[in-house]
């Protein structure tokens, strides 16, 4: 049914495609980021600024898009949801790296980073996922990719909870605790809004394939 739609239609995957690309690139920018504190925080912090800018206006140009278009290649709610659940993916990116910057974070733990790993992997397979929505003869191969958002934020859930049992377990300051395990939460967060989207592209797939 996506075999011959009108350029309008066409230009929603083409806006899809453009924000998954924003959320990749701002959650590699928050590992860079964690992983050197010292140096460049403030350019990576900028950076994810950025790419959420650009998601923003990509997200209004979706919406905009999507009441000028009269037939369009996906139910109008199911647009609407895609579009505005990736966007919250970078607004927690960018939540973070603020976060950081604000509590003057000058080392994050093990675990925060394996967590903000957990989001790029996350992010590039909403990338992914979405590079082949356009077309419901990959179904099998986007299911497959939503299962495997499913899985890894799981995996940041344990990751998590295991991080903050060890945090209220051995950080003696509490001021420390409070800014790890508020980032923490936040990162977590970033897989929640992953696996919010991977949700409506099942959706999407299982009703149209």
């Amino acid at each position: 049914m996506f075999g011959r739609f009108m350029p309008q239609e066409g230009k929603f995957f083409d806006l899809f495609n453009q924000h998954a690309q924003q959320i990749v690139q701002g959650c590699h920018e928050l590992v860079l980021m964690m992983a050197n504190l010292s140096a460049g925080m403030e350019e990576h912090a900028r950076n994810i600024e950025s790419a959420e800018k650009a998601a923003d206006k990509i997200t209004h140009q979706t919406i905009d898009l999507l009441h000028k278009t009269f037939i369009t290649p996906l139910d109008r709610d199911d647009i609407h949801k895609l579009i505005s659940h990736m966007d919250d993916i970078l607004d927690l990116a960018e939540d973070v790296a603020q976060t950081i910057y604000l509590y003057d974070i000058k080392q994050v733990t093990p675990e925060a980073k394996q967590l903000a790993d957990i989001c790029v992997s996350c992010a590039e397979r909403v990338k992914n996922a979405v590079a082949m929505l356009g077309n419901m003869e990959n179904a099998d191969a986007i299911l497959k990719i939503a299962n495997e958002i499913d899985r890894l934020e799981s995996n940041a859930d344990h990751v998590m909870r295991a991080a903050m049992a060890k945090l209220f377990r051995d950080e003696p300051d509490t001021r420390q605790l409070i800014k790890l395990k508020a980032i923490y939460e936040l990162l977590e967060t970033i897989t929640d809004k992953c696996e919010d989207v991977a949700n409506i592209i099942e959706g999407i797939v299982l009703e149209n394939a």
